[in-house]
C-alpha cells in the first residue's frame, strides 16, 4: 500500500495544472535551446567556419541573453520558468517545489532540448549540431568547478528575480537573467562552453552523438545551483515571514 503522503505528492504533479506546467517548460526550453545552439551554427556560417573569432562567443552571448529573458518571460507566471535542470535542482533544495515536480520538469526540459536540437540537425544540413567543449588549458575538474560557479550566478540571480519581498515587475526579473547568462558566456564560452544548462548539452551531445566530458556539463550546474539555492535562502535573505506564499512564484504546481 502506497503511503499517503507520497500518493499525496503523486496526485499533486499528475494534474491539468501540472500538465500546463511542464508544457510550458517544454516551450520555453525548446524555444531557448534552438536559439542558443542555433547561435553558434550562425556564427561559424558567418565567419566561414572560423570557430576562434571574437564573433564565435559575441553571437552566442548575445543570443543567449536576449533567447533566455524571453523563455524565462513567457514561462515565468506557469511554471516559474526554469528553463534548466540546474535552476529546477536548486528549487528542489531549497524546498520550493517537491521532488516529483522537479523530476517531471527535468523530463520536460530534456525532451525539449533533444526536439529543439533534431529540428537543427534535420533543417541545417550542411552543420553538424555543435556540442559544449573543454579548451584545452582546461581540465575536466577545473571546467567543472568554472561551469558550477557560473551556474551559482545564473541560479543566485533566478532566486533574486523571483523573490516577491522586491517588488520587481514581472518583466524585470526575466531580463536580468538574460544579461547574467549572456555576461557569464562572454566569460567562459572560450574555456567550458558556458553551458550552465545540463539541458542544452544533453540535447546537443545526444544528437551529435558524443557525450565526452558530459559530466562536467551536469556535476557542476547541478551542485552550483544547490549551493545558490541553500545560500540565498539560508544565509543571504533568510526567511523572516511565511514562505508558503511564495511557493506559488516559484511554480505553478
Amino acid at each position: 500500500m502506497i503511503p499517503t503522503s507520497l500518493s499525496s505528492k503523486f496526485q499533486g504533479v499528475i494534474s491539468m495544472n501540472a500538465f500546463r506546467c511542464y508544457l510550458s517548460e517544454f516551450i520555453s526550453t525548446f524555444f531557448f535551446v534552438l536559439a542558443a545552439v542555433g547561435s553558434v551554427m550562425s556564427s561559424r556560417k558567418l565567419m566561414a567556419g572560423d570557430v576562434t573569432g571574437p564573433f564565435s562567443v559575441l553571437i552566442p552571448a548575445i543570443a543567449n541573453a536576449f533567447a533566455l529573458s524571453s523563455s524565462v518571460y513567457i514561462s515565468w507566471n506557469i511554471s516559474g520558468g526554469h528553463v534548466n535542470p540546474a535552476v529546477t535542482f536548486g528549487m528542489a533544495v531549497a524546498g520550493r517545489i517537491s521532488v516529483p515536480t522537479a523530476l517531471f520538469y527535468w523530463t520536460s526540459q530534456m525532451i525539449a532540448s533533444l526536439m529543439a536540437c533534431l529540428v537543427l540537425k534535420v533543417t541545417v544540413v550542411e552543420q553538424h549540431v555543435p556540442i559544449y567543449k573543454i579548451a584545452g588549458e582546461m581540465t575536466g575538474f577545473g571546467a567543472s568547478v568554472l561551469e558550477g560557479v557560473l551556474a551559482f550566478v545564473l541560479v543566485y540571480t533566478v532566486f533574486t528575480a523571483n523573490d516577491p519581498r522586491r517588488g520587481l515587475p514581472t518583466a524585470v526579473g526575466p531580463i536580468f537573467i538574460g544579461f547574467v547568462a549572456g555576461a557569464n558566456v562572454l566569460a567562459a564560452g572560450p574555456f567550458s562552453g558556458g553551458s550552465m544548462n545540463p539541458a542544452c548539452a544533453f540535447g546537443s551531445a545526444m544528437v551529435y552523438g558524443s557525450f565526452k566530458n558530459q559530466a562536467v556539463y551536469w556535476v557542476g550546474p547541478l551542485l552550483g545551483g544547490a549551493t545558490a539555492a541553500l545560500v540565498y535562502d539560508n544565509v543571504v535573505v533568510p526567511a523572516e515571514d511565511d514562505r508558503g506564499s511564495s511557493n506559488d512564484d516559484a511554480t505553478g504546481v
